[in-house]
Parts: structure tokens; sequence; C-alpha cells
């Protein structure tokens, strides 16, 4: 079975797809708060995980990055809206500086996909 990479560009591809798993590129989002940042993000993980013959009820690992963990309760209370009950998987979260100053959460998630 090939590799698919869609909408590559010269340094990622925002979904690679390969033997019935999609490999999505870390996301972020915009708002001023973890909270909508969160929120517009999954909502990124969802265009691209339908974009790959997937869903959120079919993701096998998901990490998260925040900019600081004291906002982990706040990132949780979304995701914990997001994620489909019975359908939570494996994930971990950590601290790490952010590409740019005003992003406070990336989510990489891994899914599987038709």
């Amino acid at each position: 079975m090939g590799i698919t990479r869609i909408h590559t560009g010269e340094r990622m591809s925002k979904i690679v797809k390969h033997n019935g798993v999609a490999y999505l590129c870390g996301q972020v989002g915009s708002g001023d708060s973890v909270a909508e940042q969160t929120r517009d993000c999954l909502a990124r993980v969802d265009a691209l995980l339908a974009e790959a013959g997937s869903d959120n009820t079919r993701i096998l690992q998901a990490i998260v990055w925040l900019a600081d963990m004291a906002d982990f309760a706040e990132m949780n209370a979304v995701w914990d809206a997001w994620v489909p009950a019975g359908h939570a998987p494996a994930r971990a979260c950590g601290e790490a500086k952010l590409a740019r100053d005003t992003l406070k959460v990336e989510i990489i998630v891994t899914a599987a996909c038709d």
C-alpha cells in the first residue's frame, strides 16, 4: 500500500495516509483564550479527519502541547466535550514553547482511516 500525501507544501503535508492510518500535522487555532484556540484547533482536526476518511471516533493517539500547563483544565473542558463517549484515544499532554507567542495549544492526531 502506498503513501498518500494531502496538502503537501515545501515543509510538510497536512495529512499523510498509509496502511489505513492518517497522520495529521500539528494543528493550532485562533482566539485569545485557551478554550477558543482549542475549539478552533479541534474544528480544524475535524475537517482534516473528514478529508482523510475518518472522524474523531477513530482517533488512535493525540499529543497536546500547551504553552503553559496552568491551562490544562481549560483545554480539557473543551477536549472532553469534543471526544465522543467511549472513544477516548491514547493521549499525552505536555508543556512546550510553541511556534508563536500568541499560540496556547497545538494538537497532533493519528487516526484510523478509509
